[in-house]
């Protein structure tokens, strides 16, 4: 790091009240239905509507949390799948199938359980959870990828993304977690995980190149596919490629778009590992996203600070700060869901 950005990681820059002033902007979008619009009059997906039911458990308002994945619950399809995008009035705006999407639920509800305790409410939510792992594994091919998303009624797409592999091999290994807790195992969902960890590991070519996104060049640490040196050794190798001076991630390798939701979650990627430094300097640069009312800008372009989307303030974006800030601070019992770095157990 240069001295700037060494200076950035010097200190911690958010409070315990400003994050829950994220949080409060986050649950102020909550519509009565449960849905968590990625901002006001705006679409939802399963996944980053996790993420904020996360975040939400985080500060502490549990409520809200449970209410979101209520929602979940009452708009799952009866194959275990959810569309890929809802409308706020609660219709479906793409019918696509992601299977990382649908996983997600799995990281969701071991942290709502590691936040909350909340017996009933896992067992509650647990033919929800075991539905969409099935469907998700329903995607698997015989090398152990999963495949990306079909559209509904329709075929698989014919390829595996590496970042959707590495979230679903959390997701996996997060329910099978749940499962143990209510004492109904499911071995094959950590053995399906353990076959995505010894690709990623060994066989990347395997997924269709993405080399561009910054999200493929963390996901694998972030969802503890990598770790140790090979973890270090490929977060190092990109740095300079995806870390823009002292703005914070590139979403995209070849252009000046710094998004906050990446770079939290970069922060992430290396607190997993242990490096603190860099994982609070990343972390502070999202105080430049950060708006009067505890929400977070999607994204800069740089040099200008021009925001893009056009005004987009993204509930998904202040979730992803909290949970880094959480990854940091230990603010709740869930903090080390995403760390690696010493004795760990998600």
């Amino acid at each position: 790091m240069n001295l700037l950005q060494q200076s950035l990681a010097a200190k911690r820059v958010l409070t315990d009240d400003q994050l829950l002033q994220t949080a409060q902007s986050i649950a102020d979008l909550q519509l009565e239905s449960g849905m968590i619009p990625w901002f006001e009059g705006g679409h939802c997906d399963p996944w980053n509507h996790v993420e904020t039911a996360m975040a939400l458990d985080v500060m502490g308002l549990h409520q809200n949390s449970h209410r979101a994945y209520q929602w979940l619950k009452e708009t799952q399809r009866p194959d275990g799948s959810w569309p890929n995008y809802y409308n706020s009035d609660g219709s479906v705006e793409d019918f696509k199938l992601d299977s990382n999407v649908c996983a997600y639920i799995g990281t969701g509800l071991w942290h709502h359980w590691l936040c909350t305790q909340d017996l009933e409410s896992l067992n509650k939510f647990w033919p929800m959870l075991e539905r969409a792992m099935t469907w998700v594994l329903g995607m698997r091919l015989t090398n152990g990828t999963i495949l990306w998303a079909r559209e509904e009624n329709s075929k698989p797409w014919d390829y595996a993304l590496l970042t959707g592999c590495s979230s679903i091999r959390h997701a996996l290994i997060s329910a099978a977690k749940v499962a143990e807790v209510l004492k109904s195992p499911k071995p094959e969902w950590s053995e399906a995980a353990a076959k995505i960890d010894e690709i990623i590991r060994n066989n990347r070519d395997v997924f269709e190149p993405k080399d561009r996104w910054a999200m493929d060049w963390y996901y694998p640490i972030l969802s503890g596919s990598l770790l140790g040196d090979a973890a270090k050794a490929r977060l190092e190798d990109q740095f300079e490629t995806f870390v823009m001076r002292d703005h914070g991630v590139r979403c995209v390798s070849d252009e000046p778009w710094i998004t906050a939701s990446e770079t939290a979650e970069c922060s992430m990627a290396f607190a997993a590992i242990g490096d603190i430094d860099t994982a609070q300097f990343l972390l502070n640069t999202t105080s430049f996203h950060r708006t009067s009312d505890g929400s977070y800008l999607t994204g800069l372009v740089y040099p200008d600070k021009v925001v893009f989307p056009a005004n987009e303030k993204s509930a998904y974006t202040g979730a992803a700060v909290i949970l880094a800030a959480d990854s940091l601070y230990a603010i709740s019992p869930a903090s080390r869901i995403f760390r690696y770095d010493e004795s760990f157990d998600l």
